[in-house]
């Protein structure tokens, strides 16, 4: 049986309500906590669970502030019940109810996580209420703490798969300028499994890559990571095309393991003395090009992602003129699948190349840096995910 009552009268309103469940199955030792509740100045919404399934079934369906627990259920005793509270609701203070002549229960009990215990037969409301007050804080500042040491280690993590998602180009004579932007789908999440590089090999060919790996999350960015340093590797062994998106399949496969990941992938490889690109689409959106102060999408053949169809090597060659000055934008699906600012719309790419053509484009990074803050304002944060921008500027003058 489980009974709530809501206890608020005659407290100072900027007393905070605390919400409690009593898991104890002695009615009268509930009606005596009952009794020093309201004895104790406290605003409270008591709820009373006779065992600790009825508890189980209580912390599903609602949140709780602490647990005032009795050690001796009808399904649970001893230090179990604490630990098995403790599994249910980690982040919820625990304040035992011992005996009078359980002398070591309640030490015992706080090792096994117990913010605090209290004796039956000796409390007191003053000591209840300052008991529950200063266990709901210490769990509060616990909670808390956990919290920055998680997002310290996000940031770490987001650290080290950056460094693999995210080289720096590799560049020695080229004169075209490399602009790249990446960020996760939500704030503080794991980085994704997009990936890109830049590559000038030694017959002066500027390599570029831009790659998402299905999924979210750490799995996703370490398949990213492989395929990244596997590309930069590939390319200086003197790869490209097909073969290398053939290589890199293969790599694919062996590393997801029995996960059903894909990965999409664009090839470009900039050629300045013949003023043209070679452009490869593994399930891949065509990258943008801007030239003569405009920017439209690239006209391009299309292959299929990898790890879709191992095996199937049909992936044509584009090959794409190139004005005298002018820029190509590489980028994943990110940056165009977020909302329009409307309640259903997506931006997509007409959205995207308006944004593009209005705003002011005199410097590439500023460029980019307004076209993101543009696109993640209309989408408010209701779609998320990962967005990898790389953009190639050429020529003696912006665009």
């Amino acid at each position: 049986m489980t009974a709530t009552l809501t206890h608020v009268d005659g407290i100072a309103a900027d007393e905070p309500a605390y919400r409690i469940l009593l898991v104890e199955d002695d009615a009268a030792d509930a009606l005596l906590v009952e009794e020093l509740l309201h004895d104790s100045e406290l605003r409270f919404e008591l709820t009373t669970s006779i065992s600790l399934a009825e508890a189980r079934s209580e912390l599903a369906s609602r949140a709780v502030d602490c647990i005032l627990l009795d050690l001796h259920l009808p399904d649970v005793s001893g230090t179990e019940a604490v630990t098995t509270v403790r599994a249910m609701a980690p982040h919820t203070a625990v304040i035992v109810l011992t005996g009078l002549s359980e002398k070591q229960a309640g030490s015992e009990a706080m090792a096994a996580g117990a913010q605090d215990y209290l004796v039956k037969g000796k409390v007191e409301a003053e000591l209840l209420r300052r008991t529950v007050r200063y266990a709901v804080y210490r769990s509060r500042t616990e909670r808390t703490a956990a919290e920055a040491q998680s997002a310290r280690q996000r940031a770490e993590e987001n650290a080290r798969l950056e460094r693999g998602l995210l080289p720096q180009p590799l560049l020695d004579t080229s004169t075209v300028t490399v602009t790249t932007r990446y960020l996760p789908g939500a704030e503080q999440a794991l980085l994704g499994g997009d990936f890109l590089d830049v590559v000038e090999g030694d017959d002066g060919l500027l390599h570029a890559v831009v790659g998402d790996v299905s999924g979210h999350g750490p799995d996703a960015a370490a398949l990213g990571v492989c395929l990244r340093i596997a590309w930069r590797s590939l390319v200086q062994a003197g790869h490209d095309g097909t073969e290398l998106l053939h290589l890199m399949e293969r790599l694919l496969v062996a590393e997801r393991g029995p996960q059903p990941m894909f990965a999409t992938v664009t090839l470009l490889t900039l050629d300045q003395k013949a003023a043209a690109a070679a452009l490869y689409l593994a399930g891949h959106h065509e990258p943008l090009l801007t030239a003569w102060g405009k920017t439209q999408e690239v006209d391009a053949e299309h292959g299929i992602a990898l790890g879709i169809d191992p095996g199937n090597h049909d992936w044509p060659a584009t090959v794409i003129p190139l004005p005298d000055a002018g820029a190509l934008t590489l980028y994943t699906d990110g940056l165009t699948e977020g909302h329009n600012g409307d309640a259903d719309g997506r931006l997509g790419i007409e959205g995207l190349l308006t944004l593009i053509n209005t705003t002011p484009s005199a410097d590439p990074a500023a460029h980019l840096d307004s076209l993101i803050r543009q696109t993640r304002a209309l989408n408010a944060g209701r779609h998320t995910d990962d967005l990898a921008v790389l953009r190639l500027n050429w020529g003696f003058h912006e665009d």
